[in-house]
């Protein structure tokens, strides 16, 4: 009998023993890989280090990458594109972080190759995404369990946002131009290729000021599902969080791609609230009404990037990745132009210090 519910699976899991819950994923949503061609996609934010937390872990990745191995698929790729402008940085970020490693060979740098597609004009008319996104039969999804300043969580849709190489990243969020459009140009993106199975490393998240920050917290699970919209109104419970505030869920709603409705979805494992879990700043009222929740989303818009003195290097990495140019380097500080700033947090997530935050 076919399942009405969504189905969402919560399993304990430390990166010690992670082979098990990605067993009872596949056992759980039974993906049929043999023969077909299969692109696992990691979060590869930028290069960093495993233990800050800011990628999927290695060990997550390899359990999977053996699991499919096992599977007989005709082809497997690991790949993501890190980072909005820099199609160098591909290669760097895999090796820095582990996850070259953890891929046993099957990574590929897939920025290199890319193809042109329609895209929705209220954006961009067309996008480039990775070939091997739209080559693949099969595509899974290992999404990190983090905070967004500006998604205020980032989960199995936001991952997506990865199939597009660099450039295109930093182009659409020019294009969407403030934080609620964003909210759509993600899921615009999501369906371009929905991925077939998602799970989800929360292992260890983030809080706080995500999803570069240095605030991990200790989860020890790992959630899947074959729908992302029923993965990410899980994780928005567990922060606390009202899914349906979140305007990218609102969105997909809307486009028909699942209900972010709790009681709509059948959790396999113990679900729970992560207490005192720390959201990004400016958005702790995004739990309270929807006026409210516009409120403080108008408030976001008037915040502005600002560099912490004593964290910053001026080494000009954000300067060099914002999309519209609003940042320049004043006493080796950088300082942001407030009427150009569009508030898209790239300068925050790719900031190799995590110097940067947002602040009104």
């Amino acid at each position: 009998m076919e399942r009405i519910k969504p189905r969402v699976m919560i399993h304990p899991a430390s990166y010690g023993n992670v082979r098990r819950a990605v067993d009872r994923a596949f056992e759980l949503f039974s993906p049929d890989l043999r023969g077909k061609k299969v692109l696992v996609k990691p979060n590869v934010l930028r290069a960093s280090e495993a233990a800050e937390g800011i990628v999927t872990h290695p060990a997550v990745l390899r359990a999977v990458v053996e699991k499919v191995e096992a599977m007989a698929p005709a082809s497997l790729v690991v790949g993501d594109n890190p980072g909005v402008f820099c199609y160098g940085e591909n290669e760097r970020s895999f090796e820095k972080t582990g996850l070259r490693e953890a891929a046993k060979g099957y990574y590929r740098n897939i920025g290199n190759e890319a193809q042109e597609i329609d895209f929705n004009p209220d954006f961009l008319a067309r996008v480039a995404v990775s070939r091997a996104v739209l080559d693949a039969d099969i595509i899974i999804s290992l999404p990190k369990f983090k905070t967004h300043g500006l998604t205020v969580i980032t989960g199995a849709i936001k991952n997506s946002f990865g199939f597009l190489p660099g450039a295109q990243k930093g182009r659409l969020h020019r294009a969407a131009g403030s934080a609620e459009r964003f909210h759509e140009a993600i899921v615009e993106v999501f369906r371009l290729r929905a991925a077939d199975l998602f799970l989800v490393d929360a292992v260890v998240g983030m809080e706080g000021n995500g999803p570069a920050g240095s605030d991990l917290r200790e989860i020890g699970l790992i959630l899947a599902s074959d729908n992302a919209v029923a993965v990410d109104t899980v994780m928005a419970a567990m922060v606390g969080l009202d899914p349906m505030a979140l305007p990218f869920l609102r969105h997909a709603k809307r486009l028909g791609l699942g209900d972010p409705d709790l009681g709509a979805l059948e959790i396999v494992g113990e679900f729970r609230r992560l207490a005192a879990f720390k959201l990004p700043p400016l958005t702790g009222t995004l739990v309270l009404a929807d006026e409210q929740m516009q409120a403080v989303l108008r408030e976001r818009l008037e915040s502005r990037p600002r560099a912490d003195r004593d964290l910053c290097t001026g080494c000009g990495t954000c300067i060099d990745q914002c999309p519209v140019s609003a940042l320049s380097m004043i006493e080796n500080v950088p300082q942001v132009d407030g009427d150009t700033c569009i508030t898209c947090f790239c300068c925050q997530e790719i900031c190799p210090e995590k110097a940067i935050a947002l602040a009104s």
